[in-house]
């Protein structure tokens, strides 16, 4: 590797060591962004920020390629121009450098390394002050007019709109504020400059040079940019520090200061609601990015801990396709929940011949997977089981690093991807979401959530059988043994390797059991007595609509086979999560980390098993911020804007079913919770609140239970409740199904019922309206 480089011979080893400026420079020169010409001094040219003497030869044999005879020499530090900090305006920067002093001007550049003012930045951001520094040599521009370009609003996270604003004359005063500037921004929707006229002329070419970066660096940009001679050039790019929202070192995350989205925790906290720990949430990052559909925009996120799906996503997806905003809601609602009338939807402006060519590319991919999964499906279905059992077996045996770094290469991590692509792309939710609403426009809500509520037909659904299974263990029919490799990995927590699963529980057995006798339960009794409900429900239809028979028994039999499908798929799915899990701690303890372990990120993993041990002093802080978010109590349902933990939390006015500092407060019934009719049925009693499933040993017999959500380790605990209310949750929720199945009453996705609601509190439930009454 050579010391200095012009900007267009740099190799790929080269760029990390030409600091965030010379990086980024030389990487939009070679993608044809008007850069001024230029040359990259490396930092390995410098020893104690002075320039090695064996370097002088190179960097003259860089400058004799410019023609120019002024120059700017300006710093690119290791740590300048990162995700967290810019360092922008600390090191030195000399313009208008003539050829003969350019050696010095390097010196001087250099030398700005030890500057107090580096030093005192440097104490403030928390970093080492030891930096390591390149330098940049570039053709001078003699500016005209010189300006800065957010390619998303710094402030607010919104990406409607490039926003920055300019002076006349030199960049320098911009900075230093010698001199007015005039705002500008230009929309991503219509590409509409809003600005002094001066600049109008510049305007596309901005834009387009501010979207090639984007590309180029995958996130939005702080672009500094001059014009001359009639030409306009980029002179910088950084990443907006104040939109940057993972620090992988320390595991501080909050993607909602990332942009102006509208976040919902429906659906996907009810498989994931725990806080997640820092390689439970990188493994399923990297699931999202295999199935991405818009680039560079991510399905799911993480605020502090937490996984949001992004809805503003969604929508804007769906607009680009032809749906307004209010069906788009409607086309979601029975995943993802209502969303209130007074929460704005913050809307990407997608480009749509952009974004329909690359969702058509994307598409072959989602269809060619869909294909393969239909062929897959089958043979995982009836393998995974065994796989289980011989893998779990095989990580018991291993002793060593080469033999645990073999079972995740070749086996456990892209066994985990081959079924997320098939439970992803042949789970078929979709038939059940349409039919469910065909039928509520038909004939009600409440008679369209019956007719839904049979899909265990002949045989019961997989979310089913760890419930009905105990009854087997307890009649003799099915050894404990056998039921703890069934169902051992069904969890409340089965979607996160941090917790223990119940067939690592000794006495999990034993205390099922106790609980069912104890309390006199009966779960195929309800089954049975709900099937009969359900039949009465399919007369009433069909009393209705006497013509309709037909359609109505091939639409619920191929909704139950999908439901089956989809339930088996989802249990084999999260076996490879038990498995990861059993592989992480066996890594554990062999290198001699314990529970660390699952403070490394899933890419990490495979690095350490290979020797390298560089993350390992990053751990201790990841656990620290970890253990920190465990602490704070669920956030609200449906978040929107930038949302601080802390503020929220000290809020006198805070909510649990939205965030959004922009939204009038509606007017409420104080004696009135609504949500959505989950399962139909009245019911009268007294409600016990649980915030989390290690509280279930509280809940009596014949009580209501009110929590956040529910997923199908909850399940057990179903047929003790006289009706289920959630926070979470919508038509097709865990909650809702399971009740409809069980013949349980149900109100789900209220957003309040945990706050407004106490323990002992006496209540009306109304599953077939969704509307649960207090009592005096």
């Amino acid at each position: 590797m050579k010391f200095a480089y012009n900007f267009s011979d740099i190799t790929n080893e080269a760029l990390g060591y030409a600091g965030g400026k010379g990086s980024a420079l030389c990487r939009m020169y070679n993608a044809g962004i008007d850069v001024p010409n230029g040359f990259v001094i490396l930092a390995e040219a410098f020893e104690n920020n002075e320039l090695k003497k064996e370097a002088h030869l190179e960097i003259k044999k860089c400058l004799e390629m410019l023609t120019e005879h002024t120059f700017a020499v300006r710093s690119s530090a290791l740590s300048e121009d990162s995700a967290k900090t810019s360092f922008a305006g600390e090191f030195e920067s000399v313009l208008d450098v003539a050829r003969a002093d350019v050696f010095s001007a390097i010196e001087k550049v250099a030398a700005s390394a030890k500057s107090e003012r580096v030093s005192e930045y440097s104490k403030i951001h928390g970093i080492d002050d030891e930096h390591k520094i390149a330098v940049v040599v570039q053709s001078m521009i003699n500016a005209k007019m010189a300006g800065v370009l957010f390619s998303a609003d710094p402030i607010t996270g919104s990406h409607v709109n490039m926003v920055g604003n300019f002076v006349f004359g030199a960049g320098e005063q911009l900075v230093s504020g010698e001199k007015n500037a005039y705002p500008f921004t230009i929309s991503r929707i219509d590409r509409k400059y809003n600005g002094d006229k001066e600049l109008a002329a510049y305007a596309k070419i901005l834009y387009k040079a501010a979207l090639k970066a984007e590309k180029i660096f995958g996130c939005m940009l702080d672009i500094e940019w001059v014009v001359d001679g009639g030409k306009l050039y980029i002179v910088q790019a950084r990443p907006i520090t104040t939109l940057q929202t993972i620090d992988y070192d320390t595991y501080e995350i909050n993607q909602s200061l990332d942009t102006d989205a509208l976040w919902s925790s429906n659906n996907v906290g009810e498989a994931v609601p725990d806080v997640m720990s820092p390689f439970t949430w990188s493994l399923l990052h990297e699931m999202d990015l295999e199935c991405q559909k818009v680039p560079g925009y991510f399905m799911f996120g993480n605020i502090c801990g937490r996984t949001y799906s992004n809805i503003s996503v969604m929508i804007s997806s769906l607009r680009v396709l032809g749906y307004n905003v209010e069906k788009s809601k409607e086309l979601i609602s029975d995943v993802f929940g209502n969303i209130p009338k007074n929460i704005e939807v913050p809307i990407y402006p997608f480009g749509r011949v952009y974004l329909i060519k690359e969702m058509l590319q994307r598409s072959k991919k989602s269809i060619k997977r869909m294909r393969d999964s239909k062929k897959q499906k089958a043979y995982y279905l009836e393998n995974t089981p065994v796989w289980y059992v011989e893998t779990l077996e095989r990580i018991e045996a291993a002793n060593n690093r080469e033999e645990l770094l073999g079972l995740w290469t070749s086996d456990v991590r892209p066994f985990l991807s081959v079924l997320w692509n098939i439970w992803f792309g042949g789970a078929g939710s979709a038939t059940l979401a349409t039919l469910r609403k065909k039928l509520a426009k038909m004939a009600g809500e409440e008679l369209a959530n019956l007719l839904c509520s049979n899909f265990s037909g002949e045989q019961s659904l997989v979310s089913m059988k760890p419930l009905l299974a105990i009854e087997q263990v307890i009649s003799g029919s099915l050894t404990p043994e056998k039921y703890l490799e069934l169902y051992g990995h069904r969890s409340p927590h089965e979607f996160e390797v941090y917790y223990e699963y119940p067939a690592d529980d000794p006495f999990y057995i034993e205390k099922q059991i106790k609980e069912f006798k104890n309390a006199n339960l009966n779960a195929t009794g309800l089954m049975k007595k709900q099937q009969s409900e359900f039949m009465k429900g399919k007369e009433l239809f069909l009393q209705k609509f006497p013509g309709k028979e037909e359609w109505l028994e091939k639409k619920l039999e191929k909704v139950s086979k999908d439901a089956h499908t989809r339930e088996s798929l989802r249990n084999e799915f999260v076996k490879v999560f038990r498995v990861m899990r059993h592989l992480l701690l066996k890594i554990g303890s062999v290198t001699g980390i314990g529970e660390d372990i699952f403070m490394m990120y899933c890419f990490e993993v495979p690095k350490f098993l290979q020797g390298d041990t560089e993350m390992l002093v990053k751990l201790p802080i990841r656990r620290k911020n970890f253990e920190e978010y465990q602490k704070l109590p669920v956030f609200p349902q449906l978040i929107r804007g930038r949302f601080n933990p802390k503020e929220w939390v000290n809020s006198k006015d805070r909510r649990q079913d939205y965030y959004d500092p922009n939204a009038e407060t509606p007017v409420k019934d104080e004696n009135v919770i609504k949500g959505f009719a989950g399962a139909p049925g009245t019911v009268e009693g007294r409600v016990r609140i649980l915030h989390s499933f290690e509280e279930a040993e509280d809940f009596q017999k014949g009580e209501i239970l009110v929590t956040t959500m529910t997923n199908i380790g909850w399940t057990p605990l179903f047929p003790k409740a006289a009706a289920i209310i959630t926070d979470l949750g919508a038509p097709l929720s865990h909650a809702a199904i399971v009740a409809r199945e069980l013949g349980i009453p149900a109100v789900v996705g209220c957003g309040i019922a945990t706050t407004e609601l106490k323990t002992g509190d006496f209540i009306i439930v109304n599953g077939s309206t969704g509307i649960v009454r207090k009592r005096s």
